[in-house]
């Protein structure tokens, strides 16, 4: 397993835009899938985003068009670029190495202690 340690999370304002980042420890270019999940409270964590090393990219139909998840493997680093945030938005985000199952993704690793983003005015 590798290590994930996220950061970025903040508070911004309805619209605001914010990037997660994600430090592997290990090299992310020998991880076939990566992803970010949220989970906001009293709700169940959801995956927001996938990436394959390939360069597919996969999101929640909620965060389409708004959130890009990207990696940089020079810098072990997995993003998530989130533009135009909304107040259903806020969580505590984690990122994550996947496996495929099937035509689903389920999480590989432990989770850190993920990044939490508020939205509100």
């Amino acid at each position: 397993q590798v290590q994930l340690v996220e950061s970025g999370g903040g508070l911004v304002q309805p619209g605001g835009s914010l990037t997660l980042s994600c430090v592997v420890f290990g090299s992310i270019d020998s991880i076939t899938y990566m992803g970010w999940y949220r989970q906001a409270p009293g709700k169940q964590r959801e995956l927001v985003a996938a990436s394959t090393r390939s360069g597919i990219k996969n999101y929640r139909d909620s965060v389409k068009g708004r959130f890009t998840i990207s990696r940089d493997n020079a810098k072990n680093t997995l993003y998530l670029q989130m533009n135009s945030l909304k107040p259903e938005d806020a969580a505590v985000y984690y990122c994550m190495e996947l496996r495929r199952v099937n035509s689903d993704y389920e999480p590989l690793s432990s989770w850190g202690q993920g990044t939490r983003v508020s939205v509100s005015s």
